[in-house]
């Protein structure tokens, strides 16, 4: 039968019984499980890496936030290229960017090249992740859609789960480098398999590209990050950490200023001012913050303070891994029966309470037990920021707004990391001989988790989703 039966050659469409649309979804889910497993597959191997290579503290945390920075710095960039220049074209480019650079990351001799390698990965992660989704919604229709979107959304914590296992195994295996290297021939056999199966889109060339907004976002986000890495060497005082928070306001200013101006913006401010959408992307930031910071800040003290290899510490992980997946799993439901406010606040006590337990009591046990905890809660919030902001914005406006929370999700991942690092710096910088930064950044995260209950009691809306709204817990 010709794969063409169902398709107009206008531009490709695939129908609603066209065989293929599963496919595309396997072949998308799987390009996209790459990428969000590139954000938790680092951390058990970091202190592996950063033996190595000689790896400074301060480049060891870029090589988590490097990624999440490009991420989602050019994730709406990412979204408005799928609309231009169609969304299976910016699938192709972004693929083939992250394998590329996947490759350049396994070859690494020393930081600068890694970290540049890592910039390269998330620049592609931009570039896919959106157009996939793209893809996605126009393909998959009505009570399909649910079901496509219910894959798309177990990726993320099945990917965070699966990156530290992977991380673990093969850090301790054939060694840190594999861990980029194995999404080599995945890309590529992704790569072939992508014209038969993924219907071509077409571009809309009447579409505008903000390229500037894009631009004074990342470099504000990365300034910002700078300046709190360096602060964890220097201090907060010292102009080397200064200036670039200076840097980072003033152009965060100039942002949101720009897009007032501009006909088509990357995001239109009057969006942020809206409370769901405001609530969701806060929520997300938090979570998101302190879910891979617990990754990053206990792959270090379980191998450096307390002594585990790698592959024990991808083991020990796990129940902290599949503790967001219940948290998220759970959430869904318990929105639609109690409301967006009750699980935003509760989520974020339990996610208190969890960093609060390594924060009193030394040991691995003690860390397994709280992250555990605190993941449950972190995977529910996740899952009502992302409901929260949805619940009342147009179709128009989803494809952004969802690009919005996404973008929160990876700068929440590069800001937690970033903050934390610095606070928990005497402990990263002795291997954890000095655990002192350890208890200070656990506590840091159960005093942030708390302070946003508090708030959250009353900025997060109240009311429920309407009935048959699916959400993704990515």
């Amino acid at each position: 039968m010709s794969t063409h039966a169902h398709t107009h050659h206008s531009h490709e469409v695939i129908s609603p019984s066209d065989p293929r649309r599963w496919k595309a979804l396997a072949t998308l889910a799987a390009a996209q499980f790459m990428l969000i497993l590139d954000i938790t597959v680092v951390t058990v191997a970091l202190p592996d890496m950063g033996h190595d290579l000689e790896l400074s503290r301060a480049a060891a945390t870029w090589v988590v936030t490097a990624y999440t920075l490009l991420f989602g710095g050019l994730m709406i960039l990412g979204g408005r290229a799928a609309d231009v220049f169609g969304a299976r074209r910016m699938v192709f480019v972004g693929l083939a960017i992250f394998t590329a650079s996947s490759l350049l990351a396994g070859l690494a001799m020393n930081a600068e090249v890694l970290i540049g390698a890592r910039v390269g990965q998330g620049t592609g992660a931009a570039l896919l992740s959106p157009a996939a989704m793209s893809i996605l919604t126009t393909t998959f229709h009505g009570a399909e859609r649910n079901r496509a979107l219910g894959v798309w959304g177990a990726l993320g914590g099945t990917g965070a789960a699966f990156g530290v296992l992977t991380g673990g195994l093969l850090t301790a295996g054939p060694g840190w480098s594999w861990i980029f290297f194995v999404n080599v021939p995945v890309g590529i056999v992704l790569l072939a398999a992508m014209p038969a199966v993924v219907p071509a889109t077409p571009m809309r060339p009447g579409h505008r590209i903000d390229f500037v907004g894009a631009v004074l976002v990342t470099i504000a986000t990365g300034a910002a990050l700078y300046g709190l890495i360096t602060a964890g060497d220097h201090g907060w005082g010292d102009p080397r950490a200064l200036i670039p928070l200076l840097v980072a306001v003033v152009l965060f200013g100039a942002f949101m200023g720009y897009e007032r101006s501009v006909a088509a913006p990357l995001l239109d401010p009057a969006l942020l001012l809206r409370r769901p959408i405001a609530a969701g992307a806060i929520l997300m930031l938090v979570a998101t913050g302190l879910l891979i910071t617990s990754f990053f800040l206990g792959s270090f003290y379980l191998q450096q303070a307390q002594g585990n290899s790698a592959l024990r510490t991808g083991l020990l992980f796990l129940p902290m891994a599949l503790g967001t997946i219940v948290g998220a799993h759970h959430a869904g439901h318990m929105i639609g029966r109690f409301g967006y406010r009750p699980i935003g606040v509760s989520g974020l006590l339990v996610a208190a309470t969890g960093a609060a337990i390594p924060a009193l009591w030394h040991g691995t046990l003690a860390l397994l037990i709280g992250l555990t905890v605190a993941a449950v809660g972190q995977g529910a919030v996740i899952v009502t920021a992302t409901t929260t902001a949805l619940a009342t914005v147009e179709h128009a406006h989803a494809g952004v707004t969802s690009g919005l929370v996404n973008t929160f999700h990876e700068f929440g991942s590069a800001l937690g990391v970033a903050v934390m690092s610095t606070v928990a710096s005497v402990s990263l910088r002795t291997l954890g001989i000095d655990p002192s930064g350890f208890t200070m950044a656990f506590t840091l995260c159960a005093f942030t988790a708390l302070v946003t209950a508090i708030a959250a009691a009353t900025f997060v809306p109240t009311g429920k989703p309407a009935e048959g709204m699916r959400v993704s817990a990515h």
